[in-house]
């Protein structure tokens, strides 16, 4: 196996550094050295301050909360790398900004998942590291290697802990019937479809719920959270349909537009949510969230991709320390 302390070396942007340490720690690397700061005028200023000449490079920065600057943030550190003469840039995004829009759903809207996939590639990135992606055929508009890995091992051994019996998982919406079928496979439980219809962004209507949830353990799954409307719809509705006890786990915790106060009020007992995304933004706190973190799955990923080794073998050691 590659020595990642000698040939590789891990970078970070203003969005999410203590995820990055966290990383690094497991890594037992250091950070890379580098200068982040802003022209009078708002423009980034990036200084790469050690060399890459020839080096595997990693960056880990989240396209979330200030997307549009955290997305040129990453593309300029990128071209810096580029032009410092780095072997490979592998852009480490654990929540990858605009993914939601994939697809032409009205007569004059972008594609802005492909073109955030075009500026990678054109910035220099080689190859992209990211975690559940909303919609996964995002890694289609990529001519390099897209890694998209899962936050599913690492909420299990939480939900492992609430130690609840007679367990069935519920999925929100029929775009996160995959997240609600790995898991629930995974758990030896049964899986349910919830049926919704948006009334506006932040609103939604449930339609119908397809299974079986009276006298059951509930837990939903997705993997966004951003106004809550879907989350506490659903849980709304399994608490009507007789759900004993409700629990949530959620890959992305964006929580605008009073996200968390709905959650305080909803049926919703905890919310297991991964630092795919800085908590720093949730305020005010919630009680009910759980934090979960997934640092030693991209860590992992990272040992991998430096060492060439398939990301889907069991994770070393070294990425299983806390």
């Amino acid at each position: 196996m590659t020595d990642i302390k000698r040939d590789a070396l891990l970078f970070t942007g203003s969005s999410h550094p203590t995820l990055a340490q966290e990383i690094a720690a497991i890594l037992k690397i250091p950070l890379g050295k580098i200068s982040l700061k802003q022209f009078p005028d708002g423009e980034i200023n990036i200084e790469i301050l050690e060399s890459v000449r020839g080096r595997d490079v990693f960056v880990v920065q989240s396209v979330a909360l200030k997307p549009n600057h955290y997305l040129m943030e990453l593309l300029i550190i990128i071209d810096a790398l580029k032009r410092a003469s780095a072997k490979s840039i592998t852009a480490v995004i654990p929540y990858f900004g605009y993914c939601r829009q994939d697809r032409k759903n009205g007569a004059r809207v972008p594609i802005t998942a492909k073109l955030v996939a075009n500026l990678l590639e054109t910035s220099g990135a080689t190859h992209v590291l990211t975690m559940d992606l909303h919609a996964p055929q995002v890694q289609g508009f990529f001519d390099i290697p897209v890694d998209n890995i899962h936050a599913g091992p690492a909420m299990l051994d939480e939900v492992a802990k609430l130690e609840l019996n007679d367990l069935v998982v519920v999925t929100p919406d029929i775009g996160s019937v995959k997240l609600a079928r790995s898991l629930a496979k995974e758990m030896g439980a049964e899986y349910v479809i919830i049926d919704k219809s948006r009334i506006s962004p932040t609103e939604v209507e449930v339609v119908s719920l397809i299974g079986n949830v009276k006298g059951k353990n509930v837990l939903l799954a997705d993997d966004i959270c951003s106004t809550a409307g879907t989350l506490v719809s659903a849980a709304k509705a399994c608490h009507e349909e007789g759900a004993k006890r409700i629990f949530a786990v959620v890959t992305h915790g964006i929580f605008v537009s009073g996200a968390l106060e709905k959650i305080d009020a909803s049926p919703i007992e905890a919310l297991l949510i991964s630092n795919t995304i800085p908590s720093i933004s949730r305020s005010p706190k919630s009680s009910k969230l759980i934090s979960v973190s997934v640092a030693a799955l991209f860590a992992h990923a990272i040992d991998c991709i430096a060492s060439a080794e398939s990301i889907s073998s069991p994770c070393n050691t070294v990425c299983k320390a806390k």
